[in-house]
């Protein structure tokens, strides 16, 4: 609200984001108190790189902490795109998977995602460059978990793999590489993460099934009539996706080889 010290409003993809001081205020949904207990765990496991939870105000929205620094929308500025914004994230996402395998989720537990197995960890869900927060060029912390959900690991490293290294096809205009770099940035990736041999098989074609999910997701929650969503599906995001796993599908061998 103007006049307020420290107060501003951030209008994200999905949710309105009010920063009110140290703290944001964001909307609540059935999945927050879920994420809510995934996020203590975190902190209690020695995770510091997401924000700790502090309740709700008196709108009955969720208060989290406000980590400053940037978080990159598209166009990616070029700090996004270094090989070592692509290490950090792989380590960031690896640690944060470590951190959640301990976790056990309340007996109610709701998630916004559908949980997928084997549930080998808790997902982030959605580990892309606007929900990563830098300082000075530099990854320091990961935000916004209400995509979290228990799923295999491999499931969250083929989306961050999609957005980071990009696995995006030649008709995407955010941050597209040549094949021979989505080849190079990919082992790169793979190898800060530390996935096995065998995951490293899978991983081109699990990308495939996440990003075509993602495109589903989208048309699913606009026929609900949510409107960030529907917003989205007219501005062709869900069809852009789609040739983005059309492409990953095309080149499956090859990224497998690499």
């Amino acid at each position: 609200m103007p006049g307020v010290e420290g107060q501003e409003r951030f209008a994200g993809g999905v949710n309105e984001v009010e920063r009110v001081g140290r703290f944001v205020h964001r909307p609540v949904g059935p999945w927050t108190p879920a994420v809510h207990a995934l996020l203590r765990h975190l902190r209690a496991a020695g995770f510091t790189q997401a924000p700790a939870v502090h309740g709700h105000d008196g709108a009955g929205r969720e208060v989290l902490d406000f980590i400053a620094g940037e978080v990159p929308d598209y166009p990616l500025p070029e700090y996004v795109r270094t090989d070592a914004a692509l290490v950090a994230v792989g380590t960031l996402l690896r640690r944060l998977h470590d951190a959640t395998a301990g976790f056990t989720p309340p007996p109610d537990a709701v998630w916004q995602l559908p949980p997928r197995k084997p549930a080998e960890v808790v997902c982030h869900g959605d580990l892309a460059p606007y929900n990563c927060v830098f300082r000075g060029g530099e990854l320091v912390a990961a935000i916004d978990f209400d995509t979290a959900h228990p799923g295999p690991r491999l499931w969250d490293v083929a989306y961050t793999a999609y957005r980071f290294v990009p696995l995006s096809g030649p008709g995407n205009p955010d941050f597209t590489a040549p094949l021979p770099e989505q080849l190079r940035r990919l082992r790169l990736l793979s190898d800060a993460y530390g996935l096995d041999a065998a995951d490293r098989r899978r991983l081109p074609g699990t990308a495939v099934r996440r990003v075509r999910a993602l495109a589903g997701h989208i048309r699913d929650q606009a026929a609900l009539g949510h409107p960030a969503f529907t917003r989205h599906l007219a501005e062709g995001h869900a069809d852009l996706y789609d040739a983005d796993a059309a492409h990953l599908d095309r080149h499956r061998d090859a990224l497998s080889a690499a």
